[in-house]
C-alpha cells in the first residue's frame, strides 16, 4: 500500500490535484546542456582559426569516436556555424534532420538547439542558392551583352574596312581623274 501510495504521488500530487509539468526538461545522463553548446559556438564564431580548427577536430573526433545523438549535435551545431573553414551546410541539415527524428535521446535544450539551427542552416542554403542562381543569370546576361557587342563591334570593324577599301578606290579614281586633266591642260 505504501508503495502504491508513493506511485500515485509521483504520477499526480493526488493531496492538491496537481500534475507535474510535461514542459519540464527531462535529464538524460552525459547529456551537455545548452549553455556547453553556447560557449562551443561563442568560440568557434569569434576565434581565430587555429581555435576554430580544434574546435571542429574535436567535435568530428567525438562525434566518431563515441557516437550519439549529443556527439552528432555537437558536429551539426558547429557545421552549422558560418564563419570558419569547416562549415557545410548541407551536412548540418542532414544530420540535424536525423537528430531530430531521435528526439527521445535528446534534452529539451539539445532539441530547441537542433530545431533552430536546422530552420537557419535550411534558410541558407535556400538563399545561397538564389543568390547563385541571380549571379549565373547576371553572369549569363553579361555573356549574352557581351557577346551582342562584340558582334556589333564585329560589323563597324567589317563596316570601316569597307569603307576605307571604297575610298582607297575613289580616291585612285580622282588621282587618275587628276592625271587625265593635267595631260589634257599640258597639251592645250
Amino acid at each position: 500500500m505504501a508503495a502504491g501510495c508513493a506511485a500515485t504521488n509521483k504520477a499526480t500530487d493526488w493531496l492538491t490535484g496537481k500534475r507535474p509539468s510535461d514542459t519540464e526538461d527531462h535529464v538524460i545522463l552525459g547529456a551537455p546542456s545548452a549553455d556547453e553548446y553556447l560557449t562551443e559556438l561563442n568560440q568557434l564564431a569569434a576565434g581565430d582559426p587555429a581555435k576554430q580548427a580544434d574546435i571542429f577536430a574535436d567535435a568530428s573526433s567525438a562525434a566518431r569516436l563515441t557516437p550519439g545523438p549529443s556527439t552528432n549535435l555537437r558536429i551539426a551545431l558547429v557545421l552549422a556555424t558560418p564563419g570558419h573553414a569547416e562549415s557545410d551546410f548541407v551536412r548540418a541539415q542532414s544530420l540535424l534532420r536525423e537528430i531530430l527524428a531521435q528526439t527521445q535521446l535528446l534534452t529539451n535544450a539539445e532539441i530547441a538547439l537542433a530545431t533552430i539551427h536546422l530552420n537557419s542552416v535550411e534558410r541558407t542554403i535556400v538563399t545561397t542558392n538564389e543568390a547563385n542562381q541571380l549571379r549565373e543569370s547576371t553572369s549569363r546576361a553579361a555573356r549574352t551583352e557581351e557577346q551582342a557587342l562584340s558582334q556589333r563591334l564585329s560589323t563597324a570593324e567589317a563596316e570601316n574596312r569597307r569603307l576605307r577599301a571604297e575610298l582607297a578606290d575613289a580616291e585612285q579614281k580622282l588621282e587618275a581623274i587628276t592625271s587625265i586633266e593635267r595631260s589634257i591642260r599640258d597639251q592645250e
